[in-house]
């Protein structure tokens, strides 16, 4: 048997890390390492466990699971992070990508797509769930759905940046491709990322998708691709 994901649990409410221990534990490929319900406990478990994924809710006791990510990630250089949480609102969403979270699932999620978003995190992809999903087009295109991007334009060039970086090309294969400096795609890029508001990759990608930028569309897409699209 391959070896299993290591997982550790954040969440205060005991019925609930119960039920979500039992899910996860039956799957072959998948393992609860250790539990914590607040998160000063959780960094001692992660600390010790250094396990492959982190499930956290968002409001915990003593704090807020964000809060303490940069300190999980001192003590687990490597730890991918799952919001699991109730909380679907534009705040809560942005706080989480601002802190570096891989997946944003909600509580009323089945059991088939919190499997999904495990095995998309833990191999490197951004999950979303469908409405955190929606909220992320909606906060980027809302304020101006007339037009193709939002104020200020993009250049020409950021344009042709922003595309390649949602194709999942790394700033040195940008650079080749446009033939600029790595120093300047990363200028471009960290304009981009201003511009339009967007705090990662996976931001960017559903940026594209939405206004027309790469060749597929949302409506040829399978479900939840944009939300699942890996990173370089």
């Amino acid at each position: 048997m391959s070896k299993r994901t290591r997982i550790v649990l954040i969440e205060d409410h005991c019925i609930l890390r119960e039920g979500l221990r039992t899910l996860i534990d039956l799957e072959a490929d998948l393992q609860i390492v250790g539990e914590a319900s607040n998160t000063e406990e959780g960094v001692r478990v992660v600390q010790a466990a250094q396990p492959t994924l982190l499930i956290t809710d968002l409001a915990l006791p003593g704090g807020s699971g964000l809060a303490a990510l940069g300190e999980l990630r001192a003590v687990c250089p490597s730890l991918r992070v799952l919001v699991l949480t109730a909380y679907c609102t534009d705040e809560y969403i942005r706080a989480a990508l601002g802190a570096g979270a891989d997946g944003y699932l909600l509580k009323d999620a089945s059991r088939a797509e919190l499997l999904q978003a495990i095995r998309s995190v833990v191999t490197g992809q951004k999950y979303f769930s469908e409405p955190v999903s929606a909220r992320l087009v909606s906060g980027y295109l809302g304020r101006d759905s007339k037009s193709l991007y939002p104020t200020p334009r993009i250049t020409d060039r950021e344009r042709e940046v922003l595309t390649r970086i949602a194709l999942g090309e790394s700033n040195k294969r940008v650079a080749i491709g446009l033939r600029l400096s790595i120093k300047t795609v990363e200028k471009h890029r960290a304009n981009l990322m201003r511009k339009l508001e967007l705090h990662n990759t996976a931001a960017v990608t559903l940026f594209a998708v939405r206004n027309g930028l790469l060749e597929t569309t949302p409506g040829a897409l399978e479900p939840g691709l944009a939300e699942r699209t890996a990173l370089p």
